[in-house]
C-alpha cells in the first residue's frame, strides 16, 4: 500500500494530523493536507492522488461534496467522505455521487483501512 497516494482534505488541524498518522501507519503515502474545497480541486488535478479522504464541512465557498463532484468530472479518483455530521439530508446528498463512500467521525483505524481497501478494489 506504500505506493498508494492519499490526499486528506480536512480543515481541523488536530483531526487532519490524526488521519495522516493513521494512514502512514497503514503504509500509505500521504500528500500534504488540504483545508478547503477550492484547494482540494486544484491539488487533485495537480497531484492526481489514488484516493481522497474528504471532510464534508470545509473552509471556503465549496463544501466537500461539491469539491468531490468537480474532481470526479475529470478525474476518476475514489473519495471517502469523513464527517461528524449525521444530518440525513447531507448524507443523502453525499451518497448520490458515484465512486464515493463515507465514514462517520470519530472512526477507528481498521474502519478506515477496510473502507479504503473496498474502494480501491
Amino acid at each position: 500500500m506504500e505506493n498508494i497516494k492519499v490526499m486528506v482534505v480536512e480543515d481541523e488541524n488536530i483531526v487532519a494530523l490524526d488521519i495522516k498518522n493513521k494512514l502512514k501507519s497503514l503504509g500509505f503515502t500521504v500528500l500534504p493536507v488540504i483545508s478547503s474545497g477550492e484547494e482540494a480541486i486544484e491539488k487533485a488535478y495537480e497531484c492526481k492522488p489514488d484516493l481522497i479522504l474528504m471532510d464534508i464541512m470545509l473552509k471556503g465557498e465549496i463544501d466537500g461534496i461539491d469539491a468531490a463532484k468537480k474532481i470526479l468530472e475529470i478525474l476518476k479518483i475514489p473519495i471517502i467522505y469523513l464527517t461528524a455530521n449525521t444530518n440525513m439530508e447531507i448524507l443523502e446528498r453525499a451518497k448520490q455521487i458515484e465512486n464515493c463512500s463515507y465514514i462517520i467521525k470519530p472512526f477507528h483505524e481498521k474502519e478506515l483501512e477496510n473502507n479504503i481497501k473496498m474502494l480501491l478494489n
